[in-house]
Parts: C-alpha cells; structure tokens; sequence
C-alpha cells in the first residue's frame, strides 16, 4: 500500500520515508498495526491519527507507537524522515522483550513527542545508519542480536533524551504541576470524592490532556513521585486537616475523600505516616 520494496529481514525494517508512495485510493480509512513503530520526522505537514488524537507538529522529532493502535492518513499528510518497525516476535526471547514495557513513551500520547537537539539528531541517526547497514548485510547468527543491541541503544538514548526534555520545559512542567493540585485541591474542596470515588491517574490525565505514563514521568521528575504517589501524598494532608480541624470520624472522614472501604483509609494512612488516624487525631490533641 505504501510502495516500497520488500523488507530485507520478515520481522524488522528500516523505512526512508521518502520512498514512500501512498495511493490513497488503495488505503484504508483506518487499519491496525502490529509492530512497534519508532520515527524521526523531519517535517510534517499534515496530521496523522493516532487513536482517538493526531499528530500535529511541523518541527523535528521522535514519535513511538506501540503493536494493536490504529493508525490513520489524513489526506494532506506529507513527512520526511525514517521509520524503525520491528514485530513483538523480534524480540520475543530477549530481555527486550519483556523490558521495553520499561519504556513508558510508548504509551505517551501523540502531542508529547520527542523534540531532538542537533547533537541528540545526530545521535539517533547514526543508529539509524548502524541499523541500516546491519540489515544490508548478509542475515547471519548474529544479525538478530546487533539489531536487537540497537534498537536497545536507540531507547536507551531515547529515554534520556526525554529526562532533558522535562528539564528542559520545566516551566511547562510546573505550570501543570500546579494544574494538577488545584485540580486535586477542587476535586477534594468540592467533595466529588464522596460521590465519584478517589481521584484516579486516569481521571486526572483526561483533565489536564496529557496521557497516565506521560503525567507520571513528568511528576517523578519534578517530584519524585509518580502520579498514584502523588494523590496519596495529597490524600494524607486532606486526611490530616480532616482529622485535626473536625469532629468527623475516622470513617466519615474516609468517605469524604473517596474511599469505599474504612479499612483501606487506615491501611493507606498508617503506611504513609506509621500512625493510624485515630493515634494521629490523639497525637496532635
């Protein structure tokens, strides 16, 4: 459907992206994809759809897609650039094979690609390049393990480059830091955890537009603390004012703040602050 040649290896292919010739006409509205799929886009124009969102940047960058997404071509989509793609069968008994779940840009949303600087370009295509030269070669014992050796480099390299990124744009960073506890503060203020439960990492991603993995990387390294940590740290000083400013009890105050279950407040509590509340409330009087 794209025009090009052959794969030279069944499971794996490096893909220069002007080669490719779409025919409209033969393509899909949407279809399924089943490899993961690694790009560097020189420029685009035009918007591709993933899932439910697009991509939509004209700058350079690194944009990752995991097996079984839906993938859809806008008519006016235009991009250079290559394209890594490698069946979950490539590197099925390898310890890639079970640590790439490690690499959570896989699940980040469209519009939270890795913007490159020219020294990190550089680096990203030259194992582009090393790839391309492997997979030219004669298939041999070995071909599998330097290809694998690679594309583990290229995330490797990847996951760094996006630890600069949120440095980097810690501005934007903090900004959404700051959403996110006026979000939390209102979600508590308002008492929606009495009727929608506790705050999920989800539920918080959908309200500030970002994807679960993305917001959790972003706070671990602004904070230290991963999303779920993060609404259990604000949990625990709601529970604190509650108890230390209130006559509610010990339950009233777990179903204030969402909890189903009185148990699995005082469980949470005492693991966060070796006190249960009820110690904690006598402590502080």
């Amino acid at each position: 459907m794209l025009g090009l040649p052959k794969p030279l290896h069944p499971l794996v292919s490096l893909v220069d992206n002007t080669k490719i010739a779409v025919d409209k006409d033969k393509l899909p509205a949407a279809f399924l994809f089943n490899f993961y799929k690694i790009s560097y886009k020189t420029v685009l124009r035009g918007k591709i759809r993933y899932g439910q969102n697009y991509y939509d940047f004209d700058e350079g960058g690194l944009v990752f897609t995991a097996p079984n997404q839906v993938l859809a071509i806008t008519d006016d989509t235009e991009y250079l650039g290559s394209t890594l793609l490698f069946h979950p069968d490539f590197i099925r008994n390898y310890p890639l094979g079970e640590n790439i779940k490690k690499f959570g840009f896989f699940s980040y949303d469209t519009h939270e690609a890795l913007h490159l600087s020219e020294k990190e370009k550089a680096v990203i295509l030259n194992i582009f390049r090393n790839m391309e030269d492997e997979l030219q070669s004669t298939i041999d014992d070995f071909s599998q393990d330097v290809i694998i050796a690679q594309i583990e480099l290229l995330l490797n390299y990847s996951n760094r480059f996006y630890k600069r990124q949120f440095l980097t744009r810690k501005a934007v960073n903090s900004d959404l830091l700051s959403q996110l506890e006026h979000l939390l503060d209102d979600y508590f203020d308002k008492e929606s955890a009495l009727t929608k439960g506790l705050p999920t990492v989800q539920y918080l991603a959908e309200q500030l537009h970002v994807s679960p993995r993305y917001l959790s990387d972003m706070l671990r390294s602004l904070t230290g603390q991963n999303a779920q940590q993060h609404i259990h740290h604000k949990l625990i000083e709601k529970a604190k004012v509650m108890l230390s400013t209130s006559n509610l009890s010990v339950a009233e105050v777990a179903y204030q703040l969402g909890f189903e279950y009185p148990q699995s407040f005082n469980k949470l509590f005492k693991r966060k602050t070796s006190l249960s509340p009820l110690e904690f409330r006598e402590s502080f009087n």
